[in-house]
């Protein structure tokens, strides 16, 4: 039986071409229905329920989702994240994620994949139907020299480059070496100036505000040079959890120190075309909640 969400990428062989369409058909009538702000879709980003897809459950996590009004997920690649490695199956994972009316358009992929089997990857998310290939850092470390940062930087616009070619928008997020300093300024800045705009666009991670990225200042500082962000919210009176640079502890969205209306308005100015909450189950359901409910 195909309900034991554990068979989910086994079954998905036996979906019959009229379920496919099906559930294309849902995830256009719930991008209506479940869309906030500005009619998006809602996504979610899996990495957080990433035990659920380990054990073989991805059908499972995908109905959790659907449930609280999410259409739209980001996956991590099976070759560079270990508890993906269940999705390598490409063609198996489009047909579960069609069958329970829901897209993914984007995921991400490690830099040492990208640097070692960069077309393999590309397959692999092109066949699931993805237009985005996202990078957490470009690993630099915490406090690199600028020679290394414009390493970093050139290495990842060649990478870039052979994604365009293939009709792939490569993004950076920005976690850890990101968010190091360098001669005085933000690695960050340095890298919005080296990176070629024609070819990289950017993932803000807006829990970085625990260490002082405001997103909607980036988002008015650097028009057009974002597409998508991961969504969660940080109570900044709070303190962080131990191991965790800044301040603020993490909660669900419109709880904490983050103005959202003031977010939304402008990423349009960034480029922010979807987003993606990245939160455990919990604060996943406040959140998508909170999202349905915004008004910008």
């Amino acid at each position: 039986m195909c309900e034991n969400g554990s068979l989910a990428l086994h079954c998905a062989g036996m979906l019959s071409r009229r379920e496919v369409l099906t559930g294309m058909m849902m995830a256009a009538a719930g991008s209506l229905l479940n869309a906030s702000p500005y009619g998006w879709r809602i996504g979610s980003q899996t990495y957080p329920h990433r035990d659920m897809i380990k054990g073989g459950d991805f059908m499972g996590l995908l109905r959790i989702l659907k449930a609280m009004g999410v259409d739209e997920v980001e996956l991590c690649s099976p070759f560079g994240y270990a508890e993906f490695a269940p999705l390598a199956d490409a063609a198996g994972v489009k047909k579960v994620i069609a069958g329970e009316g829901m897209i993914c358009e984007s995921a991400h992929f490690s830099l040492r994949e990208l640097r070692e089997q960069q077309q393999k990857s590309i397959d692999w998310a092109k066949t699931i139907g993805m237009t985005q290939m996202a990078v957490a850092t470009l690993g630099g470390g915490t406090t690199p020299t600028m020679d290394a940062v414009k390493r970093a930087a050139d290495e990842y616009n060649a990478i870039a480059a052979v994604a365009a070619k293939s009709g792939i928008q490569q993004l950076l997020h920005n976690e850890g070496f990101e968010t190091s300093m360098v001669d005085g300024r933000r690695t960050y800045d340095v890298l919005l100036e080296l990176l070629d705009p024609a070819l990289v666009k950017f993932q803000f991670q807006m829990s970085t505000i625990s260490v002082g990225f405001v997103a909607d200042e980036y988002f008015t500082k650097y028009p057009g040079r974002f597409l998508s962000m991961h969504v969660q919210d940080i109570d900044l009176n709070q303190p962080a959890p131990a191991g965790r640079p800044g301040r603020g502890a993490q909660v669900a969205v419109g709880t904490g120190s983050i103005d959202w209306v003031k977010t939304f308005k402008a990423d349009k100015i960034g480029g922010v075309t979807n987003y993606f909450v990245e939160q455990n189950m919990d604060l996943t359901k406040a959140s998508v909640a909170a999202l349905k409910a915004l008004t910008v």
